[in-house]
């Protein structure tokens, strides 16, 4: 039952990726998917519906949403304690948790994925250098 549960939680997470980025070949893969291993993507009861930010869906913190926005921009873990007055070593913490959560294995495979999912606008993040 936990793994048919996970894969529940899976499949909704996906569909909720989907409907965000209005990939209807994804959504529609997604639901036959869970229409073959006789899963549903509803809510059961009890259960609060999927979230429709792609970073809630993905269970990132607020902090991990700033911290992820800083790496899309390029900022070193040292430039992202400055900014959040944090450590480097929490940094690294959040850094690491982001990229766990995503599923990538580094920083710019997180920063594409940010940006593929629109949490952040082209343009509004720059990487500022010191010089």
């Amino acid at each position: 039952d936990d793994e048919r549960d996970r894969a529940a939680e899976l499949l909704r997470l996906a569909a909720a990726v989907a409907a965000h980025l209005d990939a209807r070949p994804l959504a529609d893969a997604v639901a036959r998917l869970a229409q073959r291993a006789r899963l549903t993507l509803a809510g059961t009861p009890g259960q609060s519906p999927a979230p429709a930010d792609p970073a809630a869906a993905l269970g990132l913190t607020g902090r991990e949403r700033d911290v992820l926005g800083l790496v899309a921009a390029g900022r070193t873990n040292r430039q992202i304690a400055e900014e959040l007055f944090i450590s480097p070593k929490t940094a690294s913490v959040h850094v690491s948790n982001i990229l766990g959560k995503l599923g990538v294995s580094g920083r710019g495979e997180a920063a594409a994925v940010a940006h593929r999912l629109g949490l952040f606008v082209a343009g509004t993040l720059t990487a500022d250098t010191p010089g």
